[in-house]
């Protein structure tokens, strides 16, 4: 999962072993059928036939937690009128234990069940739901289908092959990585999709998302993409953004080698509309085969094609962790029991890391560029506890005393996988680094074969240098702070301090104001240096910022606030109203240029025969 930060730092599983299965009859199937065609009141009715049941009773679920989004969500509170019936059409007696699981009596005469399934998309704050793995209904217009959201599992049974049929609108298409099995039928005015999933976790991993075409697809070697846009006032095409996508995925094929997972790969971008009530959360999620984007469409192209540039990249390298090489929590996902992995440092950390180190291996960006990535990386993961082992924070993510810290992994993480990378480089004199590592684990493991959480560490000594160990166990299970210094210098790469120029609210990915979930308070985060202007305006952490210049602020409207300060002439004169400790008050000053120190890091020029630059020059085009 990438989370973009374009209103604030709203910064801020997975897992346990296979269920007991139940019984059922010889090459059962569960079938679930999909009506997007009869909509009502923003609502669409879901059936499951389960297939025969030799228990008296079942439990029905939708999932609490998805992977890959490491938070607890509730999907079942947006499933309505759950009923069941048994195979005279009769309805059996259902009762709701939770919010996300239903118990059925008579189970062994159960036909189907039935259920209304409402969206997230238009329900302010999408009940906490981040938006790439929320949903949309808009009849015959869009259908962002997550399944997870939509179809749900009975006790025992997740290892069950389903069929997934979808009655849709002629003029609406499909976009997924789920075409290779799609049968499709027409039906009148209507067309039924069937897909074929293996298991449960099959259908919860390709999202579907229906629309008016707007789709291209391109080659890469043997890989075909598919690229399907959403854009509800018709200000993007896929073609416009296929140039960018294709040349920023052809550069990660290049990168990765001979690590080739799959096939077919989709890319859905929902583009939301900040006019009226929509997606707010801005980011991505990743699936095996797939990733769901959800961007704002007021982004100008260059912007868009940036965003698309991190967020995809990022998702995209999760074909390799944690899609390839995962723990049993991550295989035998527990939805509505999880349990948490403790290598958050690898699936999401060396994700990150990749995300970054391909743009400088391939040539898109300089190493000075990648350094200032990592500067900044630093600099965010210092707001959280360094010294906090990150495999407990992980195995422990859901908890709320951890939670707040899950933005680190992007920051943290990816510095851990940038650590290791270099002292990999250093042990092999250059010929090897945490990629070769991860195709050693892929090799050793793949798809459908996990690894024992508490065995990784020994597998990657195994795989590696005894002296891996040390590091696994100082940094990444233990309470030191990495050296960052030290790390940079074995690839003769040097500290330095300069002023700089800053954005008013964020100063490049590190946001300056944070905002409460709850409250949709917007507030100047604490324990971070503030650039010359907030400094200048007498701003203090902690401080909720509640208007500017008459206009009031809250997390809906942040990333115009963003986009306003951008237009900001020096000299113009600003009123802010902010609470500060209860109390509130009017800030005056005048519009400045920002800035603040920064700290960067720059390439030595060292002779060809130093050996700092020969592993400098391994680790960053190894």
């Amino acid at each position: 999962m990438k989370k973009m930060i374009y209103t604030a730092a709203l910064a801020f599983a997975l897992f346990s072993c296979k269920s007991t299965a139940v019984k059922t009859s010889e090459n059962e199937t569960i079938v679930t059928n999909i009506d997007l065609v009869d909509v009502q009141d923003d609502k669409v009715m879901v059936s499951v036939n389960p297939g025969k049941i030799d228990k008296e009773s079942i439990v029905f679920y939708i999932p609490k937690t998805v992977p890959g989004t490491y938070s607890t969500d509730n999907y079942g509170k947006f499933i309505e009128n759950v009923k069941a019936y048994n195979y005279k059409g009769e309805e059996l007696t259902v009762t709701s234990i939770d919010e996300n699981s239903w118990q059925i009596a008579n189970a062994t005469s159960l036909d189907k069940i039935t259920y209304w399934v409402n969206d997230s998309f238009d329900i302010a704050g999408e009940e906490g739901v981040f938006s790439p793995a929320g949903t949309n209904i808009a009849a015959n217009e869009n259908f962002m289908l997550n399944l997870h959201a939509f179809v749900g599992y009975f006790d025992g049974m997740t290892e069950t092959p389903y069929q997934l049929t979808v009655k849709r609108p002629n003029n609406l298409v499909s976009g997924t990585s789920l075409k290779s099995s799609i049968v499709s039928k027409p039906e009148g005015d209507a067309t039924i999709d069937e897909y074929s999933a293996a298991r449960y976790f099959e259908i919860t991993d390709n999202p579907i998302m229906y629309s008016t075409p707007n789709q291209v697809d391109f080659q890469l070697g043997d890989m075909k993409v598919i690229l399907d846009v959403y854009s509800p006032n018709g200000v993007y095409t896929a073609e416009q953004i296929k140039p960018n996508m294709s040349k920023i995925l052809e550069a990660q094929k290049s990168f990765l080698g001979d690590i080739d997972n799959t096939n077919m790969y989709a890319i859905l971008l929902y583009l939301a509309d900040m006019q009226k009530t929509d997606a707010k959360g801005f980011g991505a999620l990743e699936h095996h085969t797939s990733t769901t984007v959800v961007l704002p469409e007021t982004m100008p192209l260059q912007a868009l094609n940036e965003s698309m540039k991190d967020v995809v990249s990022h998702e995209f390298f999760h074909i390799i962790t944690p899609l390839s090489v995962h723990s049993n929590e991550v295989h035998y996902f527990d939805y509505n029991n999880p349990k948490m992995s403790k290598h958050l440092w690898m699936y999401e950390g060396v994700t990150e890391y990749f995300a970054n180190l391909f743009q400088v291996n391939q040539g898109l960006i300089e190493d000075a560029a990648f350094y200032e990535r990592m500067v900044e990386k630093i600099a965010s993961s210092k707001n959280f506890d360094d010294t906090m082992p990150f495999t407990v924070m992980s195995e422990n993510i859901l908890d709320e005393k951890y939670e707040k810290s899950y933005y680190n992994v992007y920051q943290k993480g990816a510095l851990i996988g940038m650590a290791l990378d270099i002292r990999l480089r250093e042990l092999s004199n250059g010929e090897s680094g945490i990629l070769d590592l991860m195709k050693k684990l892929s090799a050793k493991y793949g798809k459908e074969k996990p690894f024992n959480d508490d065995e990784l560490f020994n597998d990657i000594v195994e795989l590696t240098y005894p002296e891996v160990r040390t590091f696994l166990t100082t940094y990444i299970s233990g309470t030191t702070p990495i050296p960052y210094e030290d790390f940079f210098a074995k690839v003769g790469v040097e500290k330095k301090e300069q002023e700089v120029k800053s954005g008013y609210f964020l100063n490049g990915q590190v946001p300056f104001i944070d905002g409460d979930a709850e409250t949709k308070e917007l507030f100047i985060r604490k324990n971070i240096a503030l650039n010359s202007f907030l400094e200048e305006m007498k701003l203090e952490g902690g401080d909720i910022i509640k208007s500017i210049n008459g206009t009031a602020y809250t997390i809906d409207n942040a990333y115009a606030l963003i986009m306003t300060s951008q237009a900001w002439k020096d000299g113009e004169e600003l009123k802010m109203v902010i609470d500060r400790d209860g109390e509130e008050m009017t800030l005056t000053g005048t519009v400045k240029p920002a800035t603040m120190m920064k700290t960067s890091y720059e390439s030595l020029d060292l002779p060809d025969s130093d050996a700092r630059k020969q592993l400098r020059e391994a680790w960053l085009r190894g």
